[in-house]
């Protein structure tokens, strides 16, 4: 998508179906995504996309149907029966509007008993599939975050956590399958400022959980995903749902102005009444010509006790909670001691989670805040094609000059999907775009 921002806007929650059915909408590959899908090492299960009504508004709808209902029962916390209950959604379409779909090697009709699932089997199941590059990257994210959120939940190391939502058959092939349709739309800058949730409690398998459930709340918490709580009851947000917002987020704010190219909506099986969908939206940011600099923070602290690990983390933590950039300075400091200059540049109304993750995540015991203003370049993204395949490329201006620096991530892949080496399809994706720009 050229020049393009997605904007998950989650009024009434997020979980994984609702994702994909928006993407869905939006204009993702349906064919792709049932050819991936069919591609895990995974069985028992069907999946149906169709249309829906919620309250009057008409949305796309994704199921994952398990071949024995059983295993819902047996599997009470996950999102299609505390988010979505199957009973609850208003339909205006006859069943036959939902195209079903066997993925490959469930019509064996083989019984599966509810099984716990760590990390490592769950890995197993997405490095099996045929998935590109950039969509199993994304989908491991998803995963290890939700890992995460559970081992600090069950205060327990995260090679040892047994998923209980996650590790269910549906929301493998959600995860899965919201990781594909966002790699087949080529977005790479997503909005995400912040989640709707309810009221109350859920039944699970360790008893009654306060909503937001933990897993939720520990995501939210890791990531400085916002929490809007609403006068409703039941649970909005799913883990499976808050992270893929946490693993996908790029900035936690709109543009201050913006036209809206394409809509997708998908519903959720819950009724809470009103609509119950996720809007995603392909913005486009505009700005007048004569917008002042931007104006931004930079935070600062001296680092000397923190593992190389612990920084690594931190960083993608940083980013993941909206920081524009974020990086590392050699330094020494008092008594001789070697470290690290931790230099975050970030908006200002997101200093509060950048805080956040510098104090839970280093041994940080203090920060620098500094005002700033910076100055940017008018910027397109423009959509080339290669003989090795599709890439984009940003097309900057100033002061009458054009310049053409090719997307890392759009490159990375194409040279990881086609084996053409990395800088020959950096040179070549420039330069293409330059002489489509001059025809």
């Amino acid at each position: 998508m050229s020049n393009t921002i997605l904007y998950l806007e989650c009024a009434t929650g997020i979980s994984g179906d609702m994702t994909v059915a928006a993407l869905l909408d939006l204009g993702a590959s349906k064919v792709k995504l049932l050819a991936a899908l069919d591609s895990l090492n995974v069985e028992g299960y069907s999946v149906s996309v169709g249309r829906a009504n919620s309250h009057g508004v008409d949305a796309c709808s994704f199921d994952v149907e398990l071949e024995h209902e059983h295993e819902h029962h047996e599997h009470e916390h996950h999102e299609h029966e505390h988010q979505h209950g199957h009973t609850e959604l208003e339909h205006e379409h006859p069943h036959e509007a939902h195209d079903h779909h066997h993925g490959h090697g469930h019509e064996h009709g083989h019984h599966h008993p509810h099984v716990h699932r760590n990390l490592a089997d769950v890995t197993a199941i997405l490095n099996s599939g045929d998935l590109t590059p950039h969509a199993r990257e994304l989908a491991l994210k998803i995963f290890g975050i939700v890992a995460e959120a559970e081992s600090r939940a069950h205060g327990k190391p995260i090679d040892e956590v047994h998923f209980h939502e996650v590790g269910a058959i549906d929301s493998i092939v959600d995860i899965a399958a919201a990781a594909v349709c966002l790699d087949d739309l080529g977005i790479d800058d997503v909005v995400v400022t912040g989640l709707s949730e309810g009221t109350g409690f859920v039944e699970c398998q360790h008893g009654l959980l306060p909503i937001p459930v933990p897993a939720v709340a520990n995501i939210a918490s890791a990531s400085g995903l916002p929490l809007r709580i609403l006068p409703v009851e039941g649970e909005m947000v799913t883990p499976t749902g808050a992270a893929i917002a946490a693993a996908i987020r790029t900035r936690s704010a709109l543009p201050g102005s913006f036209t809206i190219k394409k809509i997708g909506l998908g519903t959720g099986k819950r009724d809470f009444g009103m609509p119950n969908v996720l809007r995603a939206m392909l913005i486009e940011e505009t700005a007048a010509a004569d917008a002042p600099p931007a104006e931004i923070m930079i935070l600062e602290t001296n680092i000397d006790d923190s593992t190389g690990e612990t920084l690594g983390l931190a960083m993608d933590s940083l980013l993941a909670a909206g920081a524009l950039d974020v990086h590392y300075i050699p330094a020494f400091m008092k008594k001789n001691r070697p470290a690290w200059l931790l230099r975050v540049i970030c908006r200002e109304a997101d200093v509060p989670a950048m805080e956040r993750v510098i104090f839970t995540e280093t041994s940080s015991i203090g920060l620098r805040k500094l005002p700033a203003a910076r100055t940017c370049l008018a910027r397109t993204v423009m959509d080339v094609t290669l003989p090795a395949g599709p890439a984009k490329v940003k097309k900057c201006t100033f002061d009458g000059q054009t310049f053409y620096y090719p997307e890392y991530e759009s490159i990375k892949a194409l040279a990881a999907a086609s084996g053409v080496p990395f800088a020959d399809l950096f040179r070549d994706a420039a330069e293409t775009a330059r002489k489509n720009d001059e025809r």
